[in-house]
């Protein structure tokens, strides 16, 4: 996350690389503090995984499904940015019962400095 905190707090935006790799190390951790497969977090075109206890979805499109962009995303993911601001601006579509990750996020926390 810090590889990228330059870029949400305004500044130029890393590399490709750089970003999908916050991205996918982020969603990592996410499905580490969450485990379970009952929600599908897609932040394309870089990865998404399956989090949160519940029902397993095996088959067709999951119920519980959030996506986003990777910018939200790592917003989400660094504390800058709340999930139900990113909710009701349309930045993040979520989807199902259990698609409410706001208990969750943020998983890492950058300083306010950054």
């Amino acid at each position: 996350m810090a590889a990228v905190a330059p870029w949400l707090a305004g500044g130029e935006q890393p590399d490709r690389a750089t970003v999908a790799t916050a991205v996918r190390l982020s969603l990592r951790t996410l499905a580490q503090l969450a485990p379970g497969s009952s929600v599908e977090v897609r932040v394309p075109p870089f990865a998404a995984v399956q989090c949160v206890e519940g029902p397993r979805h095996t088959r067709g499109n999951p119920p519980n499904v959030v996506e986003t962009d990777p910018r939200t995303w790592l917003e989400l993911a660094a504390g800058r940015l709340q999930w139900t601001d990113a909710v009701a601006a349309g930045r993040v579509t979520a989807s199902g019962t259990r698609a409410d990750l706001s208990e969750l996020l943020p998983i890492a926390r950058l300083g306010t400095d950054v």
